[in-house]
């Protein structure tokens, strides 16, 4: 079904936009896990998970991205019955993805190399995807509070979508060499795409921008500070013990 032609040049540019940020995000995921996942038939050599686990892990994850693509499609085409339909969908999808998050980061903090393609000690990065995790479930449960509210609601469902894609960056090609500046450098890329729109569309932040972006954004220091610690490495190491 073609977007219809009624909907005013501004309508059309948002979705437009969020649908190009969509795309971006798949891209990210698609280019960081492409050696180990999506093509790892054409690089054998390269080190993927062994554990079986990764491949449902991985599916779950691709689901997301592919699902905030075709939500995003389905506003774009005034689909709004068919948005809610797969809104349920994703309620679920979104529940069963934490639950896979965190279990995979115990995993993968447990293995002795620790986290396939990151330079960081296991136990010091697994504060990496915990925090995006419970940022990810944060954002989720209050995108579906305020799911009745459009603008609130598709900035809350982009930065929780956000939180996913830097373990995908942090493997990407050279950027791995860099550590966890680089990886949120790069993820907040996104934010800063979303507070230009909101600039150049409104002449200030929404709320959810400013606030999430904010909280977001200096999370990631603090990941950085309290992953160094005896604290969190006594966290971690109990963490990944209860997997023994």
């Amino acid at each position: 079904m073609a977007a219809t032609p009624d909907l005013d040049p501004r309508t059309l540019t948002e979705r437009r936009f969020f649908g190009g940020m969509a795309i971006a995000l798949l891209a990210c995921v698609f280019l960081g896990f492409a050696r180990s996942f999506y093509l790892k038939p054409l690089f054998p050599d390269q080190p993927a998970p062994p554990e079986p686990f990764f491949i449902f892990h991985g599916l779950a994850f691709t689901a997301w991205v592919l699902l905030l693509l075709i939500q995003t499609t389905l506003i774009a085409r005034k689909r709004v019955d068919l948005h809610r339909t797969m809104g349920a969908f994703g309620i679920g999808l979104a529940i069963a993805m934490v639950i896979l998050g965190v279990w995979g980061a115990l995993i993968a903090a447990s293995r002795p190399a620790g986290f396939v393609g990151i330079p960081v000690p296991p136990l010091q990065f697994l504060a990496v995807p915990l925090f995006s995790m419970a940022l990810f479930a944060l954002f989720i449960t209050l995108a579906v509070v305020f799911r009745r509210n459009a603008q609130s609601h598709k900035r809350l469902m982009m930065l929780a979508s956000i939180q996913l894609v830097t373990a995908a960056i942090a493997r990407w090609p050279v950027i791995s060499d860099y550590g966890p500046p680089a990886f949120f450098g790069i993820t907040d890329l996104f934010i800063v795409a979303l507070a230009i729109w909101d600039f150049r569309t409104r002449g200030r932040l929404h709320p959810v921008t400013l606030w999430g972006g904010l909280l977001a954004i200096i999370s990631q220091p603090m990941q950085l500070v309290l992953s160094g610690t005896e604290t969190w490495l006594a966290v971690a190491r109990w963490a990944t013990g209860l997997l023994r």
